[in-house]
């Protein structure tokens, strides 16, 4: 926090609150016209490095589910149905850059999944074969999301 705003009603000096930035990520099960089927992760082009669930942070004036679509779509290149929320991550140390708070949806596609945006690549993966680089605090999300939670 830090000093420096007048409260417009009785002209004092009030504290300026840091908020955490809301984001979005997307949990994409996806199949393939080739019947191959999982979920979708991306391997990011900016730090942090590895591989995370598409998503990112909520533009002003947008809904969370609006930004889940959008985030999909820039990263993913598929357009996505939303299913239900899933949970949401606010631990202060998710994201080293700042602390966010993240609604996780659960969403569905079909297609192949291309990489756009801060997207290097974009995979299939299953609870068997994750890589080993998670960005963020994905690898929780992902365990809690196989193991049925929430």
């Amino acid at each position: 926090m830090k000093q420096g705003l007048c409260c417009p009603e009785c002209g004092k000096m009030v504290k300026e609150f840091s908020n955490p930035a809301p984001t979005v990520d997307i949990i994409i099960e996806c199949e393939t016209i080739s019947g191959k089927r999982g979920i979708v992760l991306i391997e990011r082009k900016n730090p942090p490095p590895g591989w995370a669930i598409p998503g990112g942070f909520v533009d002003y004036g947008e809904s969370l589910e609006e930004a889940a679509v959008r985030e999909a779509r820039e990263e993913t290149c598929l357009e996505v149905e939303l299913i239900r929320q899933f949970h949401s991550y606010s631990a202060p140390d998710r994201d080293p850059r700042r602390h966010t708070v993240s609604t996780i949806f659960i969403a569905t596609a079909k297609g192949k999944p291309k990489a756009a945006d801060d997207a290097v690549k974009a995979e299939i993966f299953n609870a068997h074969n994750l890589p080993q680089e998670i960005a963020f605090d994905h690898r929780q999300i992902l365990d809690d999301y196989f193991k049925g939670r929430y």
